[in-house]
């Protein structure tokens, strides 16, 4: 095979993007060592889908950091021997009080220091509900859910929840659920970040 019928092979793609066989990747390592024109077209080609991946990039939400640390820093604290509990689910009779074995605990709280608009503490988790702590400096972003119910049961400070443009102010002791299949958008109205227990179940 010719050096151009080794490039138009479309192996080099496959190595390039990791799903050469062990045979197939030796073999591009081998040839690559001696052709200048077959580095070149790795580089090329490596270049190429950099750049695509560029261009065709979705920025993530600013809720999913949060969350995705919060669930790294929950499944720490059970592997170093915090017990799973089993907070209640929310509803319309929930009260803040029926959560303050959380509430009250000190390394459940926000850090001093933390500067970023939303964070999060997981307090239970199970495979079709989660339930977390969360506090609110301004606004979480536009999302929708399609397939979990979201709840809010206000603690500290006070927020709008947009949902299809309808403006709902909530207060402390205030709950509040998200409607399936419906935009919605929390804004910070209070001076001080607002905090709730936020709740998650499979629809």
């Amino acid at each position: 095979m010719t050096i151009v019928e080794f490039i138009n092979s479309g192996i080099l793609e496959l190595y390039v993007m990791g799903i050469a066989s062990q045979s197939e990747q030796e073999e591009v390592e081998k040839m690559a060592t001696i052709s200048p024109e077959i580095r070149q077209e790795i580089d090329a080609i490596s270049e190429a889908i950099e750049n695509y991946a560029i261009v065709n990039a979705i920025r993530p939400s600013r809720v999913v950091k949060p969350m995705l640390m919060a669930t790294i820093d929950y499944s720490e604290r059970i592997k170093n021997g915090e017990q799973v509990s089993f907070p209640p689910q929310l509803n319309e009779n929930s009260k803040v009080k029926d959560y303050s074995e959380w509430i009250n605990r000190s390394d459940l709280n926000v850090p001093v220091s933390h500067r970023e608009d939303i964070f999060a503490k997981i307090i239970g988790h199970t495979p079709t509900m989660t339930t977390a702590i969360v506090w609110i400096k301004n606004n979480a972003p536009r999302e929708i859910h399609d397939q979990e119910l979201e709840s809010f049961l206000i603690i500290e400070g006070t927020c709008n929840i947009m949902v299809s443009d309808k403006d709902n102010h909530l207060v402390p002791g205030d709950y509040f659920t998200i409607p399936l299949h419906q935009h919605h958008q929390v804004i910070v109205t209070s001076a001080i970040p607002c905090k709730a227990i936020l709740q998650r179940v499979a629809a």
